[in-house]
Order: C-alpha cells, then structure tokens, then sequence
C-alpha cells in the first residue's frame, strides 16, 4: 500500500495492533501489519524476556512496545512502597470488598500481600529503565500511553531511528506532541478500550489531521476501530493508518481470560462505560454491576493514578479467577478494558485471519468510494 506509515514503519499493510500477548505480536507482524507489546505490569527483567521471545519468533518482522509514561502521576521515584500504600484511604479498599460480598465472594486477604508498585504507570525512574530494556532489542516503534513521552525516550528513538509515537484524545495534546518532536500521533477517540478522551473518532481524526498538517507528521486513526471499512473511512479522513486494540482481544492467540473473551463476544457496543474508577483516569471497559456499583453516589470517589489501581486490581484479579472457575457471583462482576467496537466482535478466529479480513474488508470499501466518485 501507498501510505507514508508503511514506508516508515516498513510493513506492508497500515495496521497496527496493540496487545499484551506477545502470540498476538508475532503473528501480526508476520501477517504484514504491525504488532506492538504493551509493556505496563512488566518490570525490565520480565519485559526483557517477552522481548526475547518475540526475537526469536517473529522472524525478523518490525515491531513495537507501549509503555504508560504519564504526564502527571500521584507517586515519585522517592514514594516506598509503604508509603503508596498507605495514601490508599481504607474506605475505597472497603467498598470494594463490599461489592464482592454482595456477590458471595469471599473478601479474606484480597489485598494481602499488596506491593504498592505503580500498577504498570511509568515514573520517571521507572520508565528510564524499562525504556533501556526496549531498547536493547530490534523494536522499530515505541510509544506512550498516557502524555509526552518522557525526554529520554525521544532522545533515545532520535539516536537510534526508532519510531516515537503517542496517544492523544484532544487536539491540543496532538500539537503539545509535535512540539515535542512525536514522529507518529496516535488519534484515539472516545470509542477506545482503556484510556479515553471524550471526543468521537470521527471528529478527532479530521480535526487532529487539520491542525497538525505543516508539520508532516503521521496519523494512526484509533477508538472503535475494528473492521477494514472503519481503516478506510479513517484513511479518508486524513490518517495514514490505524492502531487497533480491542479486536485483538478475542482472537485465538489472545491470553484474555476465557470468560472475559466469552462477554466480549457476548456484548453490543452499548455495554461498556468509561471511568476513572478503575486507574484514576478515564478509561473505557466493560460494563459490569463491578462498574456500576462505583457509580453510583455511594461510591467514594476515584483516587489520583495510580492509586485507585491499587483499589481496583486485586479485587477484580480475584473476581477472574473465581469465574473462570465457575463462581456465579463472580461471573456477573468480571469485566475488563475494551472499546465500543465490541459490538462487531462475533466471533473467534485467528490473528493472521482478522489481519487478513481487514485487508479484504479494505480494498472492499475502497472499490465502494471508487465507484461513488466514478457514478
């Protein structure tokens, strides 16, 4: 395809995949688009084994890596553990208990063994090393979550000819992320799985594209992005490809929990939420009587990042294990991230297969705007 993101990126379709399953990774790139890790919850030592992995079995494909450097955060690299933990108020830690005994789940040492860890969110520290760790491997793009990406690893993509990217939902992020010297904006709206903005994808796209053209730099269209007519409508308005999240959550190589995977399947585009109760800041998932029972008044109110992590992620863990085991009351509260293009994803198949049908879905939308302008 003519587009200027698989010159830069060198893959031969502008489809680029976020997971954390490193299958997923591999099998994408290997299908002629692009897949990329997303590197929260590993410290250096894990993510460099993941890396590894996909080393020696992508067979010299491009890939990337996501990490969630945020701009702003309620920890240092000089906040302990201890002390983490201890600015999480035990009201928020009760409601949440309280939730899982109004499903019969047991609440005895859910929180046990807390380590106060950053929840998969970057301090500077933090993110200098994991940053080091991709670094070290052949990755061709890397990108951040939440905000600018941390000086360093602009820098580092500057000396090295690794893509730097990020995440916007706002057109003053995407401007803020030029300045900074982004080489590809990543424009996600509302409609995405995890973190999220509030303006629709459909307005984003064309607004971001305007205002950023003198600067030449790339846009990857992202939020709700599950099928190859949406990659075309994108391409249409401005960008130069997609970054795609929630329909690789249901493929076969996926390590999503067999349950979750199943609601997914199960779900319309109506079922999910978006809230700063699951990390502190807005993100979109699906809808449970876990996320309604945060939003209602009683509810106390969402801690800064990443200290509602701390609130949120063990109980759910536990919730996840207990309905893959068959737990009724757990079942019903199970949920995780995913986007509204849930609603589109109806069945399971295999990455290479889902490359493959965005690609046929693609070039059919294409011949249909052809045919429009020729009539």
């Amino acid at each position: 395809m003519k587009s200027r993101i698989c010159d830069l990126l060198g893959i031969e379709f502008p489809l680029v995949a976020f997971t954390h399953c490193r299958d997923v990774v591999v099998e994408v790139s290997k299908a002629g688009g692009m897949g990329v890790l997303g590197a929260a919850g590993y410290n250096a030592e894990t993510l460099d084994r993941e890396l590894t992995w996909i080393d020696e079995h992508v067979d010299g494909m491009p890939y990337g890596v996501d990490l969630i450097a945020p701009t702003s955060i309620a920890i240092s690299d000089d906040t302990t553990a201890e002390e983490t933990l201890d600015m999480v108020p035990e009201e928020n830690r009760d409601y949440a208990l309280n939730i899982l005994a109004q499903h019969n789940i047991d609440t005895q040492g859910v929180y046990a063994g807390q380590t106060g860890g950053g929840g998969g969110f970057l301090t500077k520290g933090r993110a200098t090393n994991i940053i080091d760790v991709a670094f070290s491997h052949p990755i061709k793009l890397i990108a951040n979550a939440l905000g600018v990406p941390p000086r360093y690893m602009i820098e580092r993509c500057q000396e090295t000819g690794v893509v730097s990217s990020a995440l916007v939902g706002a057109k003053e992020h995407a401007v803020k992320q030029v300045e900074a010297g982004v080489d590809v904006l990543i424009v996600s709206g509302t409609e995405a799985g995890g973190h999220c903005g509030e303006v629709s994808t459909m307005v984003l796209v064309p607004e971001v594209c305007q205002a950023v053209q003198d600067s030449n730099v790339p846009v990857l269209a992202a939020g709700g992005i599950v099928t190859g007519r949406q990659m075309a409508a994108a391409m249409a308005m401005g960008a130069d490809g997609v970054w795609t999240g929630s329909v690789w959550l249901t493929v076969a190589e996926a390590n999503t929990s067999p349950i979750i995977k199943e609601k997914y399947i199960q779900a319309d585009s109506r079922m999910t939420v978006r809230s700063k109760h699951r990390t502190g800041k807005y993100s979109r998932q699906l809808r449970s009587p876990w996320t309604e029972a945060w939003e209602s008044e009683e509810a106390p109110a969402p801690l800064p990042m990443p200290l509602q992590s701390l609130v949120s992620e063990a109980p759910l863990a536990k919730v996840t294990k207990l309905a893959e085991g068959g737990h009724e009351g757990a079942k019903q509260l199970a949920t995780s991230f995913v986007g509204q293009g849930v609603g589109l994803l109806n069945s399971i198949q295999s990455s290479r297969a889902v490359v493959y049908e965005f690609m046929e879905d693609f070039l059919s939308a294409s011949e249909r705007l052809k045919h429009a302008v020729d009539d």
